[in-house]
């Protein structure tokens, strides 16, 4: 019953697909003609011949993704597609795709509804070869083929639900799948997160020094290791013994547990060492790395009263427990000492300072840098290096119950004792991925994003305010100023007092105005730190060859200056402005790339650094009411001549492909030819002197392909082209193409053509076209840009930490998303909103604001700012003049080099009783000059406040809960 439903379905679409196919010839037409490339009736690589239109596909996907958000849970699978052919294929069924920065919506809406009429081309079959080892060439098996490292989501790759790709592939066909499976994330914060790269062990075998590659969730148990392990090399699960050998070193040994590997601080393409226990010899073991047993290890601060007569139990601390989480220790894990040294370990008498470097533990460069600044930031220095045993909030539900705050507690005294020893972080780095599931995993983080929430964990940690009372929050209504920010400022003492407020909070003033009824709200919320724009005036020089679409003249280059964090429709404006592009007109972006139309650049607000100083740019000019429904693209191709063979030894596609519209509803193949030769036009040999050679012409050299004729013989051949030619038979040499131009259909002037796809078709060059049209001006078109004497302009266009601070302190309006309830309209406005610093903390933090996100691209803005190391001076910038001085001094920075998510970070940090820069480089610690420490890649910047004021004050100013 099901086979014959199935056959009715599938006769009934060959009857649809077959009258289809009649209504798209005239009467007397070639009836062998193929379907239409692009029609969705027929696709390779296994995919379904069933139509489906754009919009059907935009449904069926929309749906299945909404469905999988409502079915979140573990293990549901997840597959990994490359960005490059989820953009085509988004761009296809009308998904917005122009990657809108933040805080950047607007757009113009005349370029915008001239491209929103734009029909974009079907995506061949599914194409991850850019984002898997060796390009998907490798003849592994499917589930052994591995995704190349350092992806980043978005940019990279996309993860759609399991049956969304069913349903893509089906459509589409290709490959390779690449499933990965949903986890959860998080101890008090569960998320879900999918787990796009398992962890990757490597196994030594210590019988045959043998090493083997194990890949398994980081959520996957010990227990599961020991059977994949056991399974692999043969052996007996008690008889085999497995060690952490991080670092090509005894850590501890694995015992068979449900106890994750994440759990067990396994790293990203660490060693685990397998041994095998002989039948005299127990296999359970309590033994460290030196074959010492194991002692009692201080977990809570070292030297403090909080843990001595403390015991491991199970790995965890006895005798200091939350009452309002039992059985949860605040201890940190066994393994605490095997990070490089022994968690007991306390400063040396007279040793100041931190000079050890930290591990990679695999892309953890942002935390290592992060961390350095606030290891050396004095006054946290000096705290937990004291005994803060009490300061410990263990009920504190915002909070991390005391683990966070001891755990760094604990690595910034390792980092003190350790000489120059490295450490590896491996127990903080289990915390965090514990307490803050997004930085869990191997991928590139923002050192930023991390400092945020560390600041905010240890306070929240350390918070002196057992129970937050509730406060009402009152307006203004036109008190003065003094009045309402010390209101405010003691409401938010009243609930968040720690040595994080005392030493890195400060105060500014918010004032809201409402753009209807002018109504004023004032109110004074707390920062930690600052997050400045940095305003662009760097510029760059673009070269966009634009050729005339109406056929006026002859293509141009034409170069512009932009900013260069700017859009493609500041490049549309500079080009209309230089090629004087009339009101009525509309210029289409394109690169070329190897004499194919690459991509459009039809959206306005696509990053101008999206497109490389290397590429080939064009922009095909048009009259908008020329504009039709059908785009048409030309492709040329010429034929290589061999002496045995007068016939066809090869052909090969050159110049620029030309790109116009048609007009009719249901265009025919006369109306192609037509179009064909009307965009040629300018390209029309009228000069005689047929043996003389070509001059460069508009900057396009010319070669042999090109042969000179006088006017008279251009015109003779191309009369006796078109007399030659039946009535049905096209004059040119023009065949219908696909995406993948494998597949050329000869077509005739009476075939009729869907309107609304696009169309493509190959020009093939014969002697006669050469001889009428001249080519040159189709090839070796200018790169964007040719680097030359104005190549070094950095320095020179640096901007100034003032200048940041203006910006961030510039009034503008809120964006729509972020609107204001006006109590006064009793409606969202879009208000007007100005900043005003207040009170200054101790230690201040300038984050600069490097980093713009879109939908799928991300931008680093690499603009050298020209920051003081000495004398800060911010007094002018404080609104309550209260007469203390607000002068600070450079003493740590945290660097980015190269891209995001692909880039490395490391941090630069003054010992302040030397007063001598380091650089520390993950492991690496080496002297600097301060001289050397201003450079382009400064991220974010650590001051500390220069006070004139007695030395006593100086030593317990950290302690005070004045932010002055």
């Amino acid at each position: 019953m099901i086979w014959f439903f199935s056959r009715f379905i599938v006769d009934a679409y060959k009857k649809l697909r077959d009258s289809r196919l009649r209504k798209k010839h005239k009467p007397g037409g070639d009836s062998s003609i193929r379907a239409i490339p692009d029609s969705g009736l027929m696709m390779e690589n296994g995919a379904s011949c069933l139509p489906c239109t754009p919009e059907e596909e935009h449904k069926f996907v929309t749906d299945l993704r909404n469905e999988s958000e409502r079915n979140l849970k573990e293990g549901n699978l997840y597959f990994v597609i490359s960005s490059r052919w989820f953009r085509r294929w988004e761009r296809y069924v009308g998904i917005d795709t122009d990657g809108n920065l933040k805080g950047n919506q607007s757009s113009d809406s005349r370029h915008s509804n001239v491209a929103s009429n734009l029909v974009a081309e079907r995506p061949g079959p599914i194409d991850n070869s850019d984002i898997v080892e060796n390009g998907g060439d490798c003849d592994c098996k499917e589930n052994e083929i591995q995704l190349r490292r350092m992806l980043m989501e978005g940019q990279d790759y996309v993860l759609v639900p399991q049956g969304v790709w069913e349903k893509l592939h089906q459509w589409y066909g290709g490959g390779p799948a690449l499933p990965r499976k949903m986890i959860v994330q998080g101890v008090y914060q569960r998320n879900f997160d999918v787990e796009v790269y398992p962890l990757c062990l490597n196994l030594i075998d210590s019988r045959d020094e043998s090493r083997s590659i194990l890949r398994l969730s980081r959520k996957a148990s010990v227990t599961e290791l020991f059977q994949k392990v056991c399974a692999l090399r043969g052996i007996e699960q008690d008889k085999a013994r497995i060690w952490d050998y991080f670092n090509k070193r005894k850590h501890a040994q694995l015992l068979v547990s449900n106890k994750s590997l994440e759990e067990a601080n396994l790293q990203m393409d660490q060693d685990i060492l397998l041994e095998q226990v002989d039948e005299h010899h127990s296999s359970r073991f309590s033994l460290d790395s030196a074959g010492n047993k194991l002692a009692s290890v201080s977990l809570g601060p070292s030297g403090s009263s909080l843990t001595r007569g403390s015991s491991l139990s199970n790995g965890h601390l006895s005798g200091y427990r939350s009452n309002m989480y039992p059985g949860r220790s605040v201890g940190l894990g066994l393994t605490e000492m095997n990070d490089g040294l022994d968690a007991n370990s306390s400063p040396k008498k007279g040793e100041k300072g931190a000079l050890a470097g930290l591990q990679n533990l695999g892309n953890t460069c942002f935390m290592n840098s992060a961390l350095q600044c606030l290891v050396h930031t004095p006054p946290l220095m000096e705290y937990f290096l004291k005994d803060y045993r009490d300061e410990i909030n263990t009920k504190n539900p915002l909070g991390m119950h005391g683990e966070l705050a001891i755990a760094f507690g604990e690595l910034l005294r390792k980092l003190c004792s350790a000489g120059r020893t490295a450490i590896a972080p491996r127990v903080f780095k289990g915390k965090l991925s514990r307490f803050a599931p997004q930085f869990s995993g191997y991928n590139q983080h923002d050192s930023q994003e991390l400092l945020a929430f560390l600041l905010d964990g240890l306070h929240e940690d350390l918070n002196r305010v057992k129970q937050k009372p509730y406060i009402e929050m009152k307006d203004s209504d036109g008190r003065p100023d003094e009045e309402v920010s010390v209101e405010c400022w003691r409401n938010h003492k009243a609930r968040n007092d720690s040595v994080i407020v005392d030493v890195f909070q400060g105060q500014y003033k918010s004032t809201l105005v409402c753009p209807v009824c002018s109504k004023i709200s004032i109110t004074f919320d707390p920062f930690m730190y600052l997050s400045l724009p940095l305003p662009s005036t760097i510029t760059r020089t673009m070269t966009v060859t634009v050729f005339y679409g109406d056929v006026s003249g002859l293509p141009m280059p034409y170069t512009v200056s932009l900013l260069k964090n700017g859009f493609c429709k500041d490049l549309l404006l500079a080009l209309g402005s230089a090629c004087c592009l009339k009101s009525d007109e509309h210029l289409l972006l394109a690169e070329v790339f190897e004499n194919k139309i690459y991509r459009y650049l039809e959206m306005p607000l696509e990053p101008l650094i999206s497109i490389k100083d290397d590429e080939h740019i064009v922009a095909f000019r048009y009259p908008k009411k020329g504009m039709g429904k059908t785009k048409l693209v030309i492709f040329h191709r010429w034929q290589e001549k061999s002496a045995s063979d007068y016939r066809r030894s090869g052909t090969k596609l050159f110049g620029t492909p030309l790109v116009t519209f048609l007009g009719e509803d249901q265009p025919s193949g006369a109306d192609i030819e037509s179009a064909v030769f009307k965009v040629l036009s300018p390209f029309k040999r009228t000069y005689s002197s047929a043996k003389a050679p070509i001059a460069k012409e508009n900057g396009f050299p010319t070669d042999g392909l090109d042969v000179q004729c006088s006017s008279s013989d251009a015109q003779t051949v191309e009369k006796a082209e078109l007399e030659g030619t039946s009535s049905t038979d096209l004059s040119l040499p023009l065949l219908l193409t696909d995406d993948t131009f494998t597949s050329f259909t000869a077509f005739k002037k009476d075939t009729i053509f869907e309107s609304g796809k696009i169309l493509k078709v190959v020009l093939d060059w014969t002697d006669k076209e050469r001889e009428l049209y001249d080519a040159s001006y189709l090839k070796d078109i200018p790169e964007v840009y040719k680097s030359g004497f104005a190549a070094k302009k950095t320095r020179q266009e640096a901007i100034s930490i003032s200048s940041c601070l203006d910006a961030f302190l510039m009034e503008e309006p809120l964006g729509p998303d972020d609107m204001w309830y006006c109590p006064c309209c009793k409606e969202h406005r879009q208000a007007i909103k100005k900043l005003d610093l207040w009170m200054l903390p101790e230690i201040i933090v300038f984050h600069l604001k490097r980093f713009t996100y879109g939908r799928y691209l991300k931008n680093k803005i690499g603009t050298f700012v020209n920051f003081p190391i000495h004398n800060l001076d911010l007094s002018k910038y404080v609104m309550n003049k209260d007469g203390k001085s607000y002068v600070y001094e450079l003493y740590a920075i945290s660097n980015h080099y190269g891209e995001l998510g692909g880039g490395h970070y490391t941090a630069y940090a003054k010992l302040i009783d030397e007063n001598r820069w380091y650089h520390f480089d993950d492991s690496h610690v080496s002297p600097v000059n301060e001289s050397d420490i201003q450079t382009s890649a400064a991220y974010l910047l650590f001051y500390k406040r220069v006070r004139a004021v007695s030395k006593a004050e100086t030593g317990e100013a950290w302690q005070s809960h004045s932010i002055c």
